[in-house]
């Protein structure tokens, strides 16, 4: 296996600053300044213990496994996550029914284009290492539709899953019958985590929007900290065809009253994002300037952190995950847990150190440059979109000292392709193109011949087989004595990280 390289408080906003005085400070800062890179440092490990099973398997059990896949087939006759009628009145409704379960607990939000899954992990391992109960609800899954609702850091126990279903059942049944469309796939599994939080009772839950904002189905919760992760170009033909009009649409989960924590923007996204926190009397913390990454080494297994929260200062932070982004999430979690905890505007203190080092040591992230074999090393990592794209290979450059890597990419079609292959050529020396199983995956031909546009023929190679396109990078990987340090990356899509992982055996 190639081995990894080793290697104050601020007060919110006075209320008095225009929206004007805002703008321009978020304008003139250097996007640059949040990552100080530091010198080589000897690791100070810090133990934690990884959160619970990230990627279940399949129920051992038959009749268990014979339930859950009766619970999958029946949501799946519903209209499926691409397919979106832009509206909460449905949801409104099965809350309705319910009796508001959304409402039993209070919750963090966070939309965004990129880092969402991960950034929610890191904020349910600091919630749990304050000994809160907590329930996260993420999607897409990588592996196990179980894998979107989760309790206490581990996804929901399958005989729990298909409990929840059966239980609302009746009362989806009920909207379905009053509304013009059925509930959605996604609408009905939202349902499901905001009642199962409910059941379990949680104290605090961590939910990813699925599309958007303002129309996502998990926005009718009032949460009192929203997170907006780095916003780039995808779904455009939903959510706009520029970063503001998008960031128009994902401001809709700031509520009156609520603080925010903003990641790195583009302006023109920032400035609807505070425009929009203007007219909600929020209170914004702004990565860069309230909070940020002061410095970052390159470690075995990871990195290693000093972050600036809302509180001050958090050093000696080793985080088990790679690239420059998975730094920056980081500093958003423990910012969004700081204001939750009403740091930085009601309290000046700081987090307890200890719990935030064991917290972040303990977070996973499956499918976000993960290594699932070695000999050759193979990497998995969900990027689907170029920015996603960029931060991977940005990554696994710095991560690791690969002599050569083969990509296997497989993606979906309704996405910027071009500028994912894009992304990835500086650091592929050969492509192996493929597709998954589903029925949005692009056709291996028409990625194909948009590969060969980026890559030029002589390095893209087609296997329209999954299984047959990881056999034939691990070869391409091996070929020669004089790239054993050569590597494999996985990516394209999250659907196809996830049946490469059940085939490399991580199932």
């Amino acid at each position: 296996m190639s081995e990894p390289r080793p290697s104050d408080r601020h007060d919110a906003p006075d209320p008095d600053d225009t929206f004007e005085g805002i703008v321009d400070e978020a304008t003139q800062r250097d996007p640059d300044l949040a990552v100080i890179e530091a010198g080589s440092r000897t690791l100070r490990a810090h133990s934690g213990q990884p959160q619970g099973e990230a990627v279940p398997a399949r129920p051992a059990d038959p009749e268990t496994d014979k339930a859950l896949r009766a619970v999958e087939q029946e949501l799946a006759g519903r209209w499926g996550e691409t397919k979106l009628e832009p509206s909460v009145t449905r949801i409104a409704a099965l809350m309705d029914v319910l009796g508001e379960p959304q409402r039993a607990y209070p919750s963090i939000h966070i939309t965004g284009t990129n880092g969402k899954t991960s950034t929610a992990r890191m904020i349910e391992a600091l919630l749990n290492a304050f000994e809160l109960r907590t329930g996260r609800y993420t999607s897409p899954h990588v592996q196990s539709i179980t894998e979107r609702i989760s309790l206490d850091g581990s996804p929901i126990e399958p005989e729990r899953f298909i409990e929840t279903y059966e239980d609302i059942k009746p009362y989806v049944e009920m909207v379905d019958a009053q509304q013009p469309y059925r509930l959605s796939f996604f609408e009905v599994l939202t349902g499901m985590a905001y009642a199962a939080f409910a059941d379990a009772p949680v104290d605090v839950a961590v939910v990813e929007v699925g599309m958007g904002g303002t129309w996502d189905a998990t926005n009718v919760i009032d949460s009192t900290v929203a997170v907006v992760t780095p916003i780039s170009l995808d779904h455009t033909d939903r959510l706009g065809t520029t970063p503001a009009e998008i960031a128009g649409e994902k401001s809709g989960v700031i509520k009156q009253g609520a603080t925010v924590i903003l990641a790195q923007q583009p302006v023109d996204a920032a400035q609807v994002m505070l425009k929009k926190a203007v007219e909600a009397d929020a209170t914004v913390a702004r990565e860069g300037m309230e909070f940020g990454v002061t410095s970052r080494e390159i470690a075995v297994g990871g990195q290693l952190l000093t972050l600036r929260g809302l509180g001050g200062e958090y050093t000696d932070i080793f985080l088990p995950l790679y690239g420059a982004h998975q730094a920056h999430n980081a500093a958003v979690a423990l910012s969004a847990v700081e204001a939750f905890f009403g740091i930085g505007a009601e309290q000046a203190r700081s987090l307890d150190i200890d719990a935030i080092r064991k917290a972040f040591a303990s977070v996973l992230s499956p499918g976000r440059l993960e290594v699932v074999r070695s000999s050759p090393t193979v990497v998995l990592d969900a990027a689907h979109n170029p920015a996603g794209a960029k931060a991977a290979a940005d990554g696994i450059s710095e991560a690791f000292s690969f002599s050569r890597l083969i990509g296997v990419v497989g993606t979906s079609g309704d996405k910027d392709v071009r500028g994912l292959l894009e992304a990835f050529e500086p650091i592929f020396a050969e492509i192996v193109v493929t597709q998954n199983s589903t029925a949005r995956a692009m056709d291996v031909d028409e990625l194909a011949a948009i590969a060969v546009e980026v890559f030029g023929d002589d390095r893209v190679q087609v296997e329209p087989r999954l299984d047959d396109a990881l056999e034939a990078a691990i070869t391409l990987a091996e070929e020669e004595d004089e790239y054993a340090g050569a590597g494999v990356l996985v990516t394209g899509s999250v659907i196809t990280v996830g049946e490469a992982r059940l085939l490399l055996g991580r199932g």
